[in-house]
C-alpha cells in the first residue's frame, strides 16, 4: 500500500493550477500532487505560490493572462500548458514573461521536473521544441493586412478596447474581433500585444529601393 506524502514535506511547495478543463486539470494535478501542495481555480491563493501552471485555450490572450497571473502570484514563475507542442503559443507565452511551456504530450514526470526547474529559476521548454523556438522568425509584413485590420490595430495600439474600436469604426464588436483574429493569423501572433509589436515593428522596417 502506498503511503500518502505529508503536505509539509512536499518539495515543490504550493503550486497554483489555473485550468478551465476538468479532465485536463485532473491529469495535471495527478502529475504534481505527489510533490506539491495544490491550489485550484482562477482565484489566487492566500499565500504566495512557488509556481503557477495555467492551461491555455483557443480564445486566450496568453500575453495578458501571463501578465495577470504573475501579478496575482507575486511574480511567481508561470508555466503555460498547451494542448500540443505549438511553437507560436510557446513563443507568445515566453515573450510575455512565462518561465516555461508544457504540452499534453509530455509525461507526468516531465511536467513535475519542468515545474521544479522553473521554481529554481530555469527557463523550461520541451526538448523537441527547442529548434522551432531558437530559429528566428521572419519579421511580420503589415502589407498582408486588410485596411480594416490595419485600422483596428492602430486603435489597439492606442489602448482602445474592442467596444471602443467598434464605436470608432462604426462596426459591431464581433466584427472587430473577427478583424483582429484575422490580423493575428496573418502576422503569425497569438494576442493583442504581439500583434501591435509586429505591426509597429514591420512598419518601421526600411523598404527596398
Amino acid at each position: 500500500m502506498q503511503l500518502a506524502v505529508p503536505e509539509s514535506s512536499k518539495p515543490l511547495g504550493l503550486v497554483w493550477v489555473d485550468c478551465a478543463f476538468p479532465l485536463l486539470s485532473a491529469g495535471l494535478e495527478s502529475a504534481l500532487e505527489a510533490k506539491a501542495r495544490l491550489h485550484r481555480g482562477k482565484t489566487s491563493p492566500a499565500e504566495r505560490p512557488s509556481a503557477v501552471v495555467c492551461c491555455s485555450h483557443e480564445d486566450d490572450d496568453i500575453g495578458q493572462r501571463v501578465f495577470h497571473l504573475k501579478g496575482s502570484a507575486s511574480d511567481a514563475p508561470v508555466l503555460v500548458l498547451g494542448f500540443s507542442a505549438d511553437p507560436m503559443l510557446a513563443q507568445a507565452a515566453l515573450r510575455a514573461g512565462a518561465r516555461g511551456f508544457l504540452h499534453c504530450g509530455m509525461e507526468p514526470s516531465q511536467i513535475t521536473r519542468a515545474v521544479s526547474l522553473a521554481i529554481k529559476g530555469e527557463m523550461v521548454v520541451p526538448r523537441e521544441m527547442l529548434t522551432d523556438l531558437v530559429v528566428a522568425k521572419t519579421p511580420a509584413d503589415p502589407s498582408v493586412l486588410t485596411l480594416r485590420q490595419r485600422e483596428a490595430l492602430e486603435l489597439v495600439a492606442q489602448g482602445l478596447t474592442n467596444a471602443q474600436i467598434a464605436n470608432r469604426l462604426f462596426l459591431s464588436e464581433s466584427t472587430v474581433k473577427q478583424h483582429l483574429r484575422g490580423a493575428y493569423k496573418s502576422l503569425g501572433v497569438r494576442n493583442r500585444m504581439e500583434a501591435v509589436k509586429a505591426f509597429q515593428g514591420g512598419r518601421s522596417r526600411p523598404q527596398e529601393a
